[in-house]
């Protein structure tokens, strides 16, 4: 695949022949005709959620993290290094990776939004270290120390990395599988732990913190889903046997992972999230996502902790996603009766 030229003034591509990748784009955002409709929908979501950290009460986190248990204190400060690696990751990934080869301008803005917003996240988690914890050099140096946390982020950046090395078409569709993964079930993971301090009265304004960050979560992963949906319908021939054997062992893999890590983090010490649960709620989650681009469930399991889902809404806006506004929401602090 080539990069589009940022000013293509010799194009006369009109908007029926808009392409995700592939097209010859004059460089010139016109929105008032558009192909792809979600995208254009999904950005108006974007900026109506728009919020920012500073909004987020976390006085009470910095007591409640003082009384946290050792093994809370630890899972604690390895989701929040985990979190800051992936939107650390995601920031750049967008911008230099995925969007220099995306031809339709009205997915150009939602992919530069989305990069704004993995960047409002990484301060968001600066903002949880500077606040709360008293470790916070060794939160940020924990990607290099801990083996188990590295292997998984070398994982997770593998594919981004062979798009960078390969920027084929093949590469590309499997790059908006592992972003789909990413967004999907890695990130969903860490914050079910954060949930789970918020839910026995702990952290609760770390919760609140990361309900807005699943939100913005939420349109991230319903853009690379529809991305992925968009090209099995322009470009059936991308969907070989070998991609769709690839896109399964990277499912595979990414539940290995996940599970593994969610086990490493708890120790079985925290209530609530016992070694099964964490196994089958990232099962669960892997179903959820195949299914919703089209592939067959592998687990077909359950989700064990369903009132997850209740926590960590807003309004219904994941229902709701492609009709009308996002409803009003407030930015106060979580009580302890919210959602219970």
């Amino acid at each position: 695949m080539n990069r589009k030229k940022i000013y293509n003034p010799k194009s006369s591509e009109d908007v029926n022949n808009r392409k995700i990748f592939g097209g010859d784009p004059t460089g010139i955002f016109e929105l008032n005709n558009i192909k792809y409709q979600w995208a254009y929908n999904l950005w108006e979501v974007m900026l109506n959620n728009t919020w920012f950290p500073k909004e987020v009460d976390m006085t009470k986190d910095v007591i409640d993290y003082k009384n946290l248990t050792e093994a809370e204190k630890v899972a604690y400060d390895k989701t929040l290094s985990q979190l800051i690696f992936m939107d650390s990751l995601q920031t750049n990934n967008l911008i230099d990776n995925v969007n220099p080869y995306v031809t339709a301008p009205e997915i150009n803005l939602i992919l530069v939004r989305q990069s704004f917003e993995e960047a409002l996240h990484s301060q968001s988690y600066a903002v949880m270290v500077d606040s709360i914890s008293t470790n916070g050099e060794e939160i940020y140096e924990l990607w290099r120390r801990d083996m188990m946390l590295k292997g998984k982020n070398d994982a997770i950046a593998g594919v981004y990395d062979e798009l960078a090395a390969n920027p084929t078409e093949h590469n590309f569709v499997k790059a908006c599988f592992a972003n789909q993964i990413l967004e999907g079930i890695y990130f969903y993971s860490g914050f079910t732990y954060l949930y789970t301090l918020a839910r026995s009265g702990k952290m609760l304004g770390s919760a609140q913190m990361i309900r807005f960050i699943q939100r913005d979560e939420v349109t991230h992963l319903m853009l690379f889903q529809n991305l992925i949906n968009s090209l099995r319908r322009e470009r059936p021939d991308l969907f070989t046997d070998k991609l769709k054997e690839e896109v399964i062992d990277m499912f595979k893999k990414a539940v290995r992972l996940e599970a593994d890590w969610g086990k490493y983090i708890t120790q079985g010490q925290i209530l609530g999230l016992t070694d099964d649960i964490v196994e089958q709620y990232i099962k669960y989650l892997a179903d959820d996502r195949l299914n919703a681009v089209g592939f067959d469930k592998l687990y077909n399991v359950e989700n064990p902790i369903k009132w997850v889902d209740d926590f960590a809404k807003f309004n219904d806006q994941k229902t709701n996603f492609f009709e009308g506004t996002v409803t009003n929401y407030s930015k106060g602090s979580l009580s302890f009766d919210d959602d219970f």
